[in-house]
């Protein structure tokens, strides 16, 4: 049931937030009370303030026109079947416990795809007590007779929303970006957004040179802090162009001269009114990074947050595989799922313990549930019920698990009629791959791209190759022998 918005007064801040895997997060929040001297130095996660955040939060499809039957790519079915990290979380953890750590406590999911795994993830991992009125609830892209078309971007999917939106008695909306590994107190943000009396305010993340042509980039009034241009991955001159002085958005010297260009996180905080007057005036306009926000620039108080902490955009199979294996990194990982303030949530399985037997593992994160045997691993992440058998190597590699366990018969059958079983078959060799869930992998496969094949489309042998990574797929079956 669609939870409506409260009629209790403007007791709230709405907040929005977004993903780049077919889903976005829209959340309403209390404003903050009417006292002058709260400033973002006070706010932090570990003292509460008297006020809190509530509010909900959705997430929806990014800026691509996907069609209900159009096919996936390799990159988006990737990242829509998996979205694993650490071995037990997904990807939509992150912004969501992000949210919940900022005391955001009633949320949207906007998704492109009526997803049944999402569905089911959400419901059993943020369900709220009863003595609360928070919640997290999914509403999928839907064609009616007044509008006929799915998600076409971000900026679309908040409009197809906005009768919602409309309703709630708030001040302000938040965007964010879903397929990013990073930990926010989103107050700070809010609050740097108030302080400045900005009609928009971006999250911006400094950067050095040798990043900036990837990026969208920007540049800001020195004076006034306001953002006045704005420019999409430049080179030579257009890049020089967009060096500023972060020194003025917090960083030191030293710190100012080695990254002097702002790149966008793709998280925005909107006032309500500027957000509906936008979306409805612009109805060509699909994309907020790339249309709504630019072309608003000369007309709107566009201000920027500076956040100077770990950030990880998770677009691309090649950083999805990257981020996950810096996760082993010891004895300080860049980010850490050992926050005891600020910790991650995510669905509580009841796994048992991981079993492991004559196993040599080093740099590694094994999921729960997993059984081991007589295997080596190395710089790898082990999913939730992995099964590796006796003389399996795995090096550098993204492995995702399984939905289920197989029991002892099953495994037999399978055996006898030359089917491998679920799992890393004996003496198979893997290295940097990622083994989607409920691969069966046979005995004796190498998978090493050894003849270092940037691209490649293999779905009919159960795999593909993206920027050097084999992938193989999500219930593939790898027959003994196989060499990839």
């Amino acid at each position: 049931m669609m939870h409506p918005p409260h009629e209790s007064g403007k007791t709230r801040v709405a907040i929005a937030a977004l993903d780049e895997i077919g889903r976005i997060l829209v959340i309403p929040l209390p404003i903050a009370p009417d006292n002058p001297t709260l400033s973002v130095k006070n706010l932090n996660v570990k003292i509460r303030q008297p006020w809190r955040f509530s509010g909900e939060t959705c997430f929806r499809n990014h800026s691509r026109r996907w069609g209900r039957n159009a096919p996936l790519s390799a990159d988006q079915a990737a990242r829509k079947t998996g979205g694993a990290l650490a071995g037990k979380y997904r990807l939509i953890d992150i912004p969501v416990s992000n949210c919940v750590n900022s005391d955001i406590e009633k949320i949207y999911i906007l998704t492109q795809f009526n997803s049944t795994s999402l569905n089911r993830h959400i419901s059993r991992a943020y369900s709220f007590s009863n003595m609360s009125d928070g919640f997290v609830e999914v509403l999928a892209a839907q064609q009616t007779s007044d509008n006929p078309e799915w998600f076409q971007g971000t900026a679309d999917a908040v409009r197809q929303y906005l009768w919602m939106l409309k309703n709630w008695d708030v001040d302000e909306f938040i965007i964010l970006s879903g397929d990013h590994l990073y930990r926010m107190d989103y107050r700070l943000f809010v609050q740097r957004h108030r302080d400045t009396g900005a009609d928009i305010t971006l999250s911006v993340v400094p950067i050095d040179r040798d990043r900036a042509e990837a990026f969208g980039l920007m540049k800001i009034d020195q004076s006034s802090g306001r953002v006045i241009a704005f420019s999409e991955k430049p080179k030579g001159a257009e890049l020089d162009a967009m060096m500023v002085d972060t020194t003025s958005l917090g960083l030191d010297e030293e710190q100012a001269k080695a990254k002097p260009f702002i790149a966008s996180m793709g998280i925005y905080v909107f006032k309500k009114d500027v957000l509906i007057d936008l979306l409805e005036k612009n109805l060509e306009q699909t994309d907020f990074g790339k249309e709504i926000i630019p072309s608003a620039a000369q007309n709107y108080n566009i201000q920027a947050y500076l956040f100077d902490d770990y950030w990880e955009d998770i677009g691309t199979i090649k950083a999805f595989y990257e981020a996950n294996l810096q996760l082993t990194q010891q004895p300080a990982p860049p980010f850490s799922f050992y926050d005891h303030d600020a910790p991650i949530y995510t669905r509580a399985r009841y796994l048992p313990p991981s079993k492991l037997l004559d196993c040599n593992i080093t740099e590694s994160i094994i999921g729960d549930g997993c059984i081991l045997k007589e295997c080596q691993i190395e710089h790898s992440v082990l999913g939730i019920r992995t099964r590796i058998e006796s003389g399996a190597v795995v090096r550098d590699s993204l492995i995702m698990g399984s939905d289920f366990y197989q029991s002892s018969q099953a495994r037999q059958t399978n055996i006898d009629v030359d089917k491998p079983p679920i799992g890393i078959g004996p003496n198979t060799i893997i290295s940097g791959a990622i083994i989607d869930k409920n691969a069966r992998i046979g005995q004796g496969v190498k998978i090493l791209n050894k003849e270092n094949i940037e691209e490649a489309n293999r779905e009919d042998l159960g795999f593909h190759i993206r920027s050097g990574i084999v992938v193989v797929q999500k219930n593939a079956v790898i027959l003994d022998g196989f060499v990839i």
